[in-house]
């Protein structure tokens, strides 16, 4: 079952879904993984409570840019307060993987990103603004 798996986050990460720049969006975040390099962000047009279309713009690893297409996916159609409930669970079960500890960075860009552009945040709490891209 894992190698079906694997073969699924290598087609997200070769094929990937909402790639791309989002004309009109009304809510971004970009972040980055300075661990291991991946860059990440997630565009959002909303249109009264709803994520009416979604693109994410990247690069980085199979983990990260696999997670953020099936990430997008997901939240496509979504309200603004179903998405900002979503939690490490959800990306993990996207995955359908054990991921390890090194990789989890990588894998919850995703939803970091996510979470800052229903959020409307310009940094996120906590982090020094200088890390977030703009």
């Amino acid at each position: 079952m894992d190698d079906l798996y694997r073969d699924y986050i290598l087609d997200h990460y070769k094929n990937p879904r909402n790639f791309g720049e989002l004309a009109g969006a009304t809510h971004t975040y970009s972040d980055n993984n300075p661990l291991c390099g991946d860059e990440l962000t997630f565009a959002l047009k909303v249109v009264g409570d709803t994520i009416e279309d979604v693109r994410f713009t990247g690069k980085g690893c199979a983990i990260s840019q696999a997670s953020a297409s099936m990430l997008s996916e997901q939240v496509k159609g979504m309200t603004l307060d179903d998405a900002k409930k979503l939690d490490r669970d959800d990306i993990l079960e996207n995955l359908g993987i054990a991921i390890s500890p090194a990789r989890i960075k990588c894998a919850m860009l995703s939803l970091k990103t996510l979470k800052g552009s229903a959020w409307g945040l310009a940094h996120w709490p906590g982090d020094p603004e200088e890390t977030v891209k703009k």
